[in-house]
């Protein structure tokens, strides 16, 4: 599963270093994250549900997990998946560039800036040491 959505297209990105790849060898592409993770960039208004849903639906991908932690965006998301119209490459870009002052940081991002999403088999993998030892 690959985290795709705007931001990602210009930050440590799997849209571009990623996804191509799995195309050329045919492997099936599943989209998640996008809205950024934690949907902080819709909450602070830069960009819309909408807008978010569609662009990662525009990409070459098999399927997009979006999660979902109410009725009320369970219908959202059905009615944004049922009036899609895949985003023209133009407007893809277009949104890419809109969202471009709020990448270089990872704010909207924080699964690839920070430990914070990082789950106990992944730490011990890695040589971490238990997230109840370390802040955040």
């Amino acid at each position: 599963m690959l985290p795709l959505n705007p931001f990602d297209a210009r930050f440590r990105s799997f849209e571009t270093a990623v996804l191509p790849e799995l195309n050329r060898r045919g492997i099936a592409a599943i989209g998640m994250k996008s809205l950024g993770g934690n949907g902080r960039a819709i909450k602070e208004g830069v960009l819309t549900v909408a807008e978010a849903l569609t662009y990662a639906m525009s990409l070459p991908i098999a399927t997009l997990v979006s999660g979902i932690d109410s009725l009320g965006v369970l219908h959202q998301n059905l009615a944004i998946a049922r009036g899609f119209k895949r985003m023209a490459a133009v407007a893809m870009q277009a949104l890419r560039e809109r969202v471009s002052r709020y990448v270089a940081d990872g704010r909207f991002e924080l699964y690839k800036t920070s430990k914070q999403f990082d789950d106990p088999p992944g730490r011990e993998q890695h040589g971490f040491p238990p997230k109840g030892e370390v802040e955040a």
